[in-house]
This record gives structure tokens, C-alpha cells and sequence, in this order.
């Protein structure tokens, strides 16, 4: 039985299953208290874009997604994210067993990572499996989902052409959701941070994978214009679920970095 061992718990989120509990109560509590439409919290969807900061910077964030994913009740979970530690070409795919979170451990679908190596040509690189940009997902997942099976996809040097159709095959099936992880522009000032981040914001909200090529920063931008290739070709609707910086949290605002959630859903 081998597992992917959770890397940066107690650092990008809690250790602890009891605080990283606390942290999304919080995280519910106050988009209860100022969502201006509470049919949004009824919305399901198989597909979101979210951050992948510490979850006391873009936690909240990536909480609205992965609520609305949660309310889809699939069965499997693909995450996919770049890799910040490790070079590598093209996609890899975790083929442990198990995906440790302290909220339990996840079972990853093997089968369905095998299918993925098999038909997509994909390949497995141990080392890129202790990326935080797929793990900070998992305690999401865990607990809005606490039943289904994931597969990790960590990316270096690859092309959006080929990955947007692994999300294609992925979305034809209704029980299979698909995560895409990205922070926005890094380490500029707030009114810089948010020119460049609108950048991505509107490629988005228009399903315009060019216009990711018009100045946006995101670290995760490949993912993010895989998922637009497929929406565009799924006729999927694509609705921004919230925007903020590390400045909302920490109050600097001379150096920042963007985040955004995203939900693709049926039209």
C-alpha cells in the first residue's frame, strides 16, 4: 500500500483535523453571512478553479468552489496543478494507493489513473507528488466529498492543447469532478496585482484562452487555459465565485499575490 504522504501539512494548512474543522466553519460562516444570492450556495458544479495559497491567505477562496463541487456528489475528484518544486515535461500522475490528509486518508481511483497513463500517454514522477498546489486541496475534498477517490495531476512543461482534452474525457463523465489549481500574479504592489489579475479574471469570465496571453501571471495559467479549451468545447458557462489578494489577510499591500475561484456549469 503506498501512500502520498501529505508534504506541507502544518504549513500551508493545519496539521491538526480539529483546526483545519475550524478554519472552513469560519470560512462558512462568513459566506453565509455576506453571499448576495444564497441560491449560489445550491449551484453544483463538476469543475473549479481554485487557489492554492495557505488557507489563512486563499482559503476562503477556494472554500465557495469546492462547496459547489461538493454539491455535485461525484464520485471521483482529479486534481490538477503546476509543479513549483520539480522540472518536469509534460503531466504526471500519482499512482499511489492512498492520499493522506489529517482529515483521513483519500483513496486515489488507480483505476482511473491508469486509464489516464494508458490513453492521454501520461507518465508517473514520484518527486513531483509534494506539490502543494494539488495537496491543499485534499482537505476540501475530504470534507465535502469525504466518500470519493482522487487522482493527482501535477504538470511542469506542457502544453494547454494537450491537457484540455484529458479535462474533455474527464467532464463527459457526470460522476467525475475535475479541480484546476492556480494563485494569480506574485509579489507586485496591490494596484499592479490587480491590473494583471484582471487580465485572467476577464479571459475567464469570456471562456477567451488568448486573452490569458494578454499579460496574465497566473503560475497555474496552462491548467487554467486547458479548462477554458474545454469549456468552450463542453458549452459550459463559466461564473466567478471570488477574487481577493494576500493583502485582504495580512494587510501589506506592497507585495501581494492574486487568487480567484471559478465554477464551470452546464448551460
Amino acid at each position: 500500500m503506498r501512500i502520498r504522504e501529505a508534504a506541507v501539512a502544518g504549513q500551508f494548512y493545519p496539521a491538526s483535523p480539529e483546526e483545519i474543522k475550524m478554519m472552513i466553519d469560519h470560512f462558512n460562516k462568513v459566506l453565509e453571512e455576506s453571499v448576495r444570492d444564497p441560491k449560489l450556495l445550491q449551484t453544483a458544479t463538476q469543475a473549479v478553479i481554485v487557489p492554492h495559497a495557505g488557507y489563512v491567505y486563499s482559503g476562503f477562496t477556494a472554500n465557495i468552489a469546492h462547496r459547489l463541487l461538493g454539491n455535485s456528489g461525484v464520485k471521483r475528484v482529479v486534481v490538477i496543478g503546476p509543479s513549483h518544486r520539480v522540472y518536469l515535461q509534460g503531466t504526471s500522475v500519482s499512482e499511489y494507493d492512498l492520499f493522506e490528509t489529517p482529515l483521513g486518508d483519500l483513496p486515489i481511483d488507480r483505476n482511473l489513473a491508469t486509464e489516464l497513463i494508458q490513453k492521454f500517454g501520461l507518465g508517473f514522477v514520484p518527486e513531483a507528488h509534494h506539490e502543494h498546489s494539488t495537496e491543499v486541496q485534499m482537505p476540501f475534498i475530504k470534507t465535502y466529498l469525504p466518500d470519493a477517490r482522487v487522482v493527482e495531476l501535477v504538470y511542469g512543461d506542457e502544453n494547454p492543447t494537450n491537457l484540455a482534452p484529458v479535462i474533455e474525457w474527464l467532464l463527459s463523465d457526470p460522476q467525475t469532478g475535475v479541480v484546476i489549481s492556480t494563485d494569480l500574479s506574485h509579489y507586485y504592489d496591490i494596484e499592479k496585482a490587480k491590473r494583471l489579475d484582471s487580465i485572467c479574471l476577464d479571459a475567464v469570465s469570456k471562456l477567451d484562452p488568448a486573452g490569458l496571453h494578454r499579460g496574465c501571471e497566473a503560475c497555474g495559467k496552462i491548467g487554467v487555459e486547458a479548462i477554458l479549451i474545454a469549456a468552450r468545447n463542453l458549452g459550459l458557462e463559466p461564473m466567478l465565485l471570488d477574487y481577493r489578494t494576500s493583502a485582504d489577510a495580512s494587510g501589506d499591500t506592497s507585495q501581494v499575490v492574486g487568487y480567484m475561484s471559478a465554477a464551470f456549469l452546464k448551460g
